[in-house]
């Protein structure tokens, strides 16, 4: 093999055009954060140039800049997930320059995973579309449908489905009750029925991404070549949902373009951010929030979103048979995951003990947290990967020693305003403290005493001493003759 040699200039040219031509953005930065490099592919990230970018500080385009950690730390950042405030994605890898045994700087490389996270939302579509082919309708869907989530349903349909709609509306429940879940079943019940088209949009906005309001009404709105320095004809997001459904979750941050958002549900027109062509656009507009959306949005546009107000109850208010079948869902999706995933055949089953304490335990972040809690208990329940061969099955039995107690009911009362009742939280006070009695008879079952009792309990999350144990165990068995 013939070796060709280059020249020290040669070397750093090629270096030069290999890093100028990544399609990865790449920032080189000196020990106070001036940009020394900056490639092509970075400068069309911050919709600059590379020539207005060299010698800024990198926070003037970047302020979430992963190397602005390193130049304080000066200590690698690997593999991590930044969102800017413009709403992008990006896979950040940045390192100390080290040059001579002395710090010098720092190198970024990055690239936007924007486009990937859309075709995975897109993907998930597709699949929720082939598990709603199999039934009636979206809605036939949900846990709850009977019971309830009943009367949000018929709302839901009312909205989407009325001869003189479809409407505007908004759902309001706590954090993890559904609301993304819910609007997705709206936006699958129009297209069942006809109200919109097999291919229609359904574009999803989290309000509460945004700090900065102008990059938020450009994101939303669109905007113009030359609306101000560096900008690109570019569509916003409510256009790209015309014909179908904007989602607009965590609704109540939305603030400086409220009017905006008002005159095009009231005219059915937009204009992007510095242009003056008016768009016609026919999208349905379905808000979500934790809070009351009455004290946050204009009167006008709340009015005209509030047309159907649908309310999702939070999981301590939803029957027994519906936690159950939440558990049954959870655990069967558990099961399809490792098999899918890594082709080992996982049965996981709940001792009685531990499935009542599970469906009986308070859940401050409602269905997610309880999903999260599930999943991790069925995961100490069970041996790692490494140590199982494919295409195996593996039994596994959920006890109360794998549950994570210190992640339940950890939430502060007050971040939740249908808390305020005084009845509500000592019923939630009273139910953990059956749900620690329980916990207590178990472990005494298994012959253990009340020292070793209680410090399985600290080292769950209850602070209890042996005292307390030994006091309540002597009171529950003179209960019991």
């Amino acid at each position: 093999m013939i070796k060709t040699k280059f020249s020290d200039s040669e070397e750093r040219i090629m270096l030069y055009t290999i890093l100028e031509n990544l399609r990865e953005g790449v920032n080189v930065v000196d020990e106070k954060g001036n940009l020394l490099f900056v490639n092509k592919a970075s400068a069309s990230y911050a919709r600059s140039t590379v020539e207005r970018m060299l010698g800024e500080h990198i926070s003037k385009y970047y302020p979430k800049a992963a190397l602005l950690d390193v130049l304080k730390t000066k200590k690698p950042i690997l593999d991590v997930r930044i969102e800017h405030d413009d709403g992008r994605k990006y896979i950040v890898n940045a390192v100390p320059l080290i040059i001579d045994n002395e710090f010098r700087g720092g190198v970024a490389t990055f690239r936007d995973v924007t486009e990937i996270e859309e075709l995975s939302q897109k993907l998930e579509i597709l699949e929720m579309e082939l598990y709603l082919s199999k039934v009636d309708y979206a809605f036939d869907a949900i846990i709850g449908k009977d019971g309830s989530l009943k009367e949000a349903i018929l709302k839901a349909q009312r909205a989407i489905g009325s001869p003189g709609g479809p409407r505007h509306s908004i759902i309001v429940g706590e954090s993890g009750t559904g609301k993304t879940m819910f609007a997705k079943a709206m936006y699958f019940f129009a297209r069942k029925i006809g109200v919109i088209d097999k291919e229609a949009p359904f574009i999803e906005i989290n309000c509460a991404q945004f700090t900065n309001p102008d990059i938020a009404a450009i994101e939303i709105f669109g905007s113009e070549k030359g609306a101000f320095t560096g900008a690109l004809e570019k569509k916003g997001l409510m256009e790209l949902a015309n014909g179908g459904i904007l989602f607009l979750d965590e609704a109540h941050a939305l603030e400086h373009y409220q009017t905006m958002l008002l005159k095009v549900i009231e005219t059915g027109k937009l204009r992007r951010i510095g242009g003056r062509k008016e768009i016609d656009v026919n999208v349905i507009i379905i808000a979500a929030s934790t809070k009351n959306l009455r004290n946050v949005l204009l009167p006008e546009l709340y009015q005209r979103l509030a047309q159907y107000e649908i309310k999702l109850p939070p999981l301590r208010e939803r029957p027994l048979c519906e936690k159950e079948q939440l558990l049954k869902v959870f655990k069967e999706n558990y099961e399809k995951n490792a098999n899918d995933r890594y082709k080992i055949k996982v049965k996981v089953n709940f001792s009685n003990a531990a499935k009542e304490i599970l469906l009986n335990a308070y859940y401050p972040r409602n269905i997610r947290q309880f999903r999260d809690i599930i999943n991790t208990a069925i995961d100490a329940s069970l041996p790692i990967i490494s140590e199982i061969n494919k295409n195996s099955e593996v039994h596994s039995l959920v006890d109360i020693e794998n549950i994570p107690y210190d992640l339940l009911g950890t939430e502060n009362l007050s971040e939740s305003n249908t808390f305020e009742q005084e009845g509500i939280i000592s019923e939630i006070v009273e139910n953990q403290e059956d749900v620690l009695k329980k916990i207590i008879l178990r472990l005494r079952e298994k012959g253990m005493g009340p020292r070793k009792i209680s410090n399985i309990l600290k080292e769950k999350g209850f602070k209890i001493e042996y005292y307390k144990v030994a006091y309540l165990l002597k009171k529950l068995n003179s209960q019991r003759k």
